[in-house]
């Protein structure tokens, strides 16, 4: 399998989308606010539909991320789950349930985790809610009524995020989980109940060292997805 390679500053448009992977385990490197201000601001190029620009992101750092996370964490444990919206049918189909097999048993590999290990899996899950480590949150929300274009402009302006940061030497995870206890993300950023939240997102420096890093989930072949019409 294919070793992850840290982020470069100058790196080409090609280079950051096809090197970018979720990290999972960051270094405590502080990063400043006025690179997240970029980072958003250059992400904030993203299309929208009639140039809505339907999103909106909060950011936690410091005391407040370790306010949420305590929340978070306890009420995962306590199996104290809100969802804020169904991001998987009910039930998987092939290939589709192939494929999130294999990444997930990848990266209990990574992790040294028996795939029968249910505490160690659940344990690596909880990890989430300290955003692996990362000195930065990212929330992304948006106002409930919007239509489904709206999803596709939110998701355009993420890409961007996790692009961006590349650039800038970073790297992301995005966070699906936080919407596995929506109501705790709610309550402890004064989101108000008219947001829906879309995501969370890790942000920060990778910690080269780290086996989970190392892991590249695989990608099917351009023929396999594209229907060539002429």
């Amino acid at each position: 399998m294919t070793e992850a390679v840290p982020a470069t500053p100058g790196l080409s448009a090609l280079d950051a989308v096809t090197g970018r992977r979720s990290v999972r385990r960051f270094l405590p490197t502080p990063v400043g606010e006025d690179i997240v201000r970029v980072l958003l601001a250059a992400a904030s190029r993203a299309p929208s539909g009639t140039n809505i620009q339907p999103w909106l992101v909060h950011v936690v750092t410091g005391a407040a991320k370790e306010r949420l996370s305590a929340a978070a964490r306890a009420a995962a444990e306590a199996d104290r789950f809100s969802m804020e919206y169904p991001y998987l049918p009910e039930k998987m189909k092939e290939p589709y349930l192939s494929r999130r097999r294999k990444v997930g048993f990848d990266l209990f590999a990574r992790y040294g985790i028996d795939r029968h290990d249910m505490p160690a899996r659940k344990a690596a899950m909880l990890r989430n809610y300290d955003f692996f480590g990362a000195p930065v949150g990212l929330f992304f929300t948006m106002e409930r009524d919007m239509a489904l274009g709206a999803w596709l402009d939110c998701g355009m302006f993420m890409q961007n995020v996790m692009i961006a940061a590349r650039g800038l030497g970073l790297e992301t995870c995005p966070q699906q989980a936080w919407c596995d206890i929506g109501a705790v993300v709610h309550q402890e950023l004064d989101i108000p109940d008219e947001h829906i939240l879309l995501s969370g997102m890790a942000l920060g420096h990778v910690d080269p060292a780290a086996p989970e890093n190392g892991l590249v989930s695989d990608r099917e072949p351009v023929d396999a997805f594209t229907s060539w019409h002429d």
